[in-house]
């Protein structure tokens, strides 16, 4: 049995190497004709690790990112809503990273090559679609994205698919689905080399659910020098409305587009418009995610990672759910007799735990702490504790813990 993957983003690349250490021979074919390491900041919550760290990708993981040491929620005015302690500071058996999203990629990518060989992964093949032969088998139909021309058919037993949230796959599935939903908000991300700020791993959120700014440093190697090169998310919100085109996630972003509306957010521990001025790079782009669908798996074809569920950036799920996903499908191929049967029992287990964090989301995950303080505090505080009760606080994050698969006990048992 042959698999082919069809993306080679994270959850792709994650998924050949899973398959290869379980002995399952597969091959991923990505769109893009050269894989380069670009993006900003992404985290890696524990339970993810722990499934890096099964395929041997910790000493390089460790290399490249940083180790959260602490995940801190702000309001408007730079005060303390809630504070806790994240990965082996908050007692996990592994650590919650903070990388670049690039760097990781391009770790995954070198070790899917050095273990799978280099003609395991095709790069500049853009499925067109498949097609279902009377024995189950597929034939793969590729164009070459950039010329528009037609490349040779490519045979699979089975297909996963990890091609984001334009996923080809899905949308011969969901053929009425149309654009990603957007919720209103616009996200302008960047990079800026910077000072260290709380305790120099720190991941801090501040503001409330209409203007918020996200901040965490990515770079181990900045961090081993004092520095910080910080990933940002400033944030704002509009009146929500229909996407009239397919968003590009490499828009540049306009610093008079939203800096202004960021300019009193100078605290005592950071200067929030300076870290923004400084940056060598943004984008720009809207939070979209898609409705929760009844069904991933489709005989010996199935969706995983953006392509399943893709989600709002918050919670730090979206590249764990993906890795999550392949350490399941893998788990799953191995334990069934057929493709057919092992993605009827992934759809099965993944569907309602993916799709629970996607609505938990849509309801600010646990930042609706920052919603809460603002509501009942507009002015701000002297003691969060006169505002929001400490159990209050507690339960919201437990709560999410919970729903996102990383409960402290219960993953620590496994």
């Amino acid at each position: 049995m042959e698999i082919s993957i069809i993306g080679g983003g994270i959850g792709g690349l994650t998924t050949a190497l899973a398959l290869h250490q379980a002995g399952i021979p597969c091959r991923i074919y990505e769109s893009v004709p050269e894989l380069r390491e670009l993006g900003v900041g992404i985290n890696l919550l524990p339970h993810a690790v722990r499934e890096l760290e099964a395929l041997g990708l910790l000493p390089e993981l460790r290399k490249v990112a940083v180790e959260t040491a602490e995940l801190c929620y702000f309001n408007k005015l730079g005060q303390l809503i809630w504070r806790e302690p994240r990965g082996l500071e908050a007692g996990y058996r592994w650590p919650q990273f903070s990388v670049h999203r690039g760097q990781l990629q391009g770790l995954l990518q070198r070790a899917v090559v050095e273990r799978l060989g280099r003609d395991a992964l095709r790069l500049g093949h853009h499925l067109q679609g498949y097609d279902t032969a009377s024995d189950g088998s597929l034939t793969l139909n590729f164009i070459d994205r950039k010329s528009g021309s037609t490349l040779p058919p490519r045979q699979a037993d089975c297909v996963i698919a990890a091609d984001g949230i334009h996923s080809r796959v899905r949308a011969m599935h969901y053929p009425d689905e149309g654009m990603p939903v957007w919720n209103g908000a616009i996200l302008w991300r960047g990079v800026t080399e910077s000072e260290p700020f709380l305790t120099g791993r720190s991941m801090f959120m501040a503001g409330h659910q209409d203007q918020k700014f996200v901040c965490y440093p990515i770079s181990a190697e900045h961090y081993r020098r004092g520095k910080s090169y910080t990933n940002w998310i400033a944030e704002l919100r509009y009146e929500p409305q229909a996407l009239a085109s397919r968003e590009d996630w490499n828009r540049p972003g306009v610093l008079a587009d939203f800096l202004p509306q960021f300019e009193s957010w100078q605290f005592d521990w950071l200067d929030i418009p300076n870290m923004i001025r400084n940056a060598s790079v943004i984008y720009e782009f809207p939070m979209v995610d898609r409705d929760p669908v009844d069904a991933w798996a489709f005989g010996r074809v199935v969706l995983l990672g953006d392509a399943a569920h893709p989600m709002y950036p918050i919670g730090s799920n979206g590249a764990s759910q993906g890795i999550l996903d392949a350490a399941c499908i893998t788990r799953m191929l191995r334990e069934h007799a057929s493709p057919e049967a092992a993605f009827a029992a992934y759809d099965a287990e993944r569907r309602p735990k993916a799709s629970a964090i996607v609505l938990a989301n849509r309801q600010n995950g646990p930042e609706q702490v920052m919603q809460m303080a603002e509501e009942r505090a507009p002015d701000g505080f002297e003691d969060i504790a006169d505002v929001i009760d400490y159990a209050e606080l507690e339960a919201i994050a437990r709560r999410y813990k919970q729903i996102a698969g990383f409960d402290k006990s219960a993953l620590n048992q496994l």
